[in-house]
């Protein structure tokens, strides 16, 4: 078996009309338009490497230039109209966005939507759980790349605080939110974490993804020689704990998970690198200047915040998002070799992961 390379091959079939809605929208390779990431802002309180590296400067956009509710709600009413069923809130860092918990009981109500879910830092998390439970979001993704104190710091840029994102990650449960964990693993910087956050996923009930470092933007000074295999991963769990590989709960599901086999929860892995997954790839992002992107190494989108200022009519808007992703046929992952050294990527913080 190649190095690296996880040892079963986990992933669904393609969709079948039964379990497509009929309106649902499909790509030149096949795939439907599923995920929606929706960015809220493109601004962050940490400055993580791989997304926004600390030596880097940084503009921001301005208020006035970030989708309102009202605009993300009728975008996201009608990605939901063409096929999407789960919504998920990003950034940058999208509890830094004023008035959060009011677009969350934008978009919970809207009808076909079965999923809303979050991904956030956690830092601001605690004091603001509860409200965004009772304002109708499922699910919350933490990231959470080290469990040491001063390499959670450093990883984050020098601004993050671990105990105050762990108190948000017990908040967030205690409010009865779903809490995940992911883990963005890099070489020679927190590799040797994995089997504590292993061992801290196992012991909370959690599920923690192991994140391969991905070459996102142009910022992070990505090297292949930095990515740890999420087969490497794997071989150093497997020295403590027994596990076993699970079938894929849903067409397009991007980590290839693994359970305990004492049955104390599972782990997963999202392989970009080693294993591309952009056959099954069903994931569109709205980023936060209204731009939509077809794939997360793209390097330009459609604006939808113009047409849609300027006065468009839904069935305009939903025949620009129809034709966008009816050309789709992005597949960087499985093309890296070609690709990786292209002029222009957009940046992660953009658009979210």
């Amino acid at each position: 078996m190649e190095k690296g390379v996880l040892p079963l091959p986990l992933r669904t079939q393609m969709p079948t009309s039964a379990t497509m809605s009929a309106a649902a929208l499909s790509d030149r390779l096949g795939r439907p338009l599923h995920d929606l990431r929706v960015s809220v802002l493109d601004a962050c309180n940490f400055r993580c490497s791989y997304c926004m590296p600390a030596h880097r400067d940084y503009t921001f956009l301005k208020s006035e230039e970030l989708l309102g509710f009202a605009e993300i709600e009728r975008l996201a009413r009608l990605f939901v109209a063409l096929g999407t069923r789960k919504l998920r809130l990003t950034g940058g860092e999208p509890l830094l966005r004023r008035g959060l918990c009011e677009l969350v009981e934008r978009l919970a109500p809207i009808e076909g939507a079965a999923d809303l879910c979050l991904t956030t830092n956690g830092l601001l998390l605690a004091p603001l759980a509860r409200s965004l439970k009772e304002a109708g979001l499922q699910r919350i993704t933490v990231s959470l790349d080290s469990l040491d104190e001063s390499r959670f710091r450093e990883l984050s840029g020098g601004r993050g605080e671990l105990g105050r994102v762990l108190e948000g990650i017990e908040a967030a449960a205690d409010a009865g939110l779903a809490v995940k964990l992911n883990a963005v693993i890099r070489r020679g910087r927190n590799d040797r974490d994995v089997p504590a956050l292993a061992a801290y996923a196992r012991a909370s009930g959690r599920s923690v993804r192991f994140i391969e470092y991905m070459d996102v933007g142009t910022l992070n000074d990505w090297r292949p020689e930095d990515v740890v295999a999420s087969g490497e991963i794997l071989a150093i769990l497997r020295e403590r704990y027994q596990l076993v590989p699970l079938a894929a709960d849903y067409y397009g599901e991007v980590a290839q998970r693994f359970a305990f086999a004492d049955g104390a929860g599972e782990i997963g892995f999202i392989s970009s690198v080693s294993q591309p997954f952009c056959g099954s790839c069903t994931r569109a992002r709205l980023a936060a200047d209204g731009r939509f992107y077809t794939c997360l190494f793209a390097a330009t989108g459609l604006d939808l915040k113009g047409p849609l200022r300027a006065g468009c009519g839904d069935e305009e808007l939903l025949e620009l998002i129809r034709a966008r992703w009816t050309r789709r046929e992005d597949r960087y992952s499985e093309l890296r070799e070609e690709r990786v050294k292209a002029p222009q990527r957009v940046e992660m913080f953009r658009i979210g992961g």
